[in-house]
């Protein structure tokens, strides 16, 4: 009979947080007098979508200025990070209260 105990090294698979985690901004209670921003990663029908948004927003909210997307770099997949790196200031140059990131798809 042997008394040998037998040893597990155990880890947890989980790690940790890679990054701090951000509240997100407090919403505008109007978009009335507010400048809204588009982004576009080139993806599902912008050209024809974004337009539409527009309208819809500036019929809602006569007193809304938007900045299209065209405006923007492309925030396609393959330079995300070279395009992130410049966008918050574009965003801030064209005064954006707001942001649309994306339109469906």
């Amino acid at each position: 009979m042997s008394t040998a105990k037998e040893i597990y090294e155990v880890f947890r698979p989980i790690g940790e947080a890679a990054r701090q985690t951000l509240r997100a901004a407090p919403r505008l209670d109007t978009l009335n007098g507010k400048t809204v921003c588009e982004v576009w990663n080139t993806g599902y029908r912008g050209e024809r979508t974004f337009p539409k948004i527009r309208e819809l927003l500036q019929k809602r909210y006569p007193g809304v200025k938007i900045v299209p997307y065209t405006e923007f770099p492309a925030t396609r997949h393959y330079d995300i990070d070279e395009v992130l790196k410049e966008l918050p200031q574009l965003l801030r140059q064209k005064g954006c209260d707001a942001l649309i990131s994306g339109n469906g798809g």
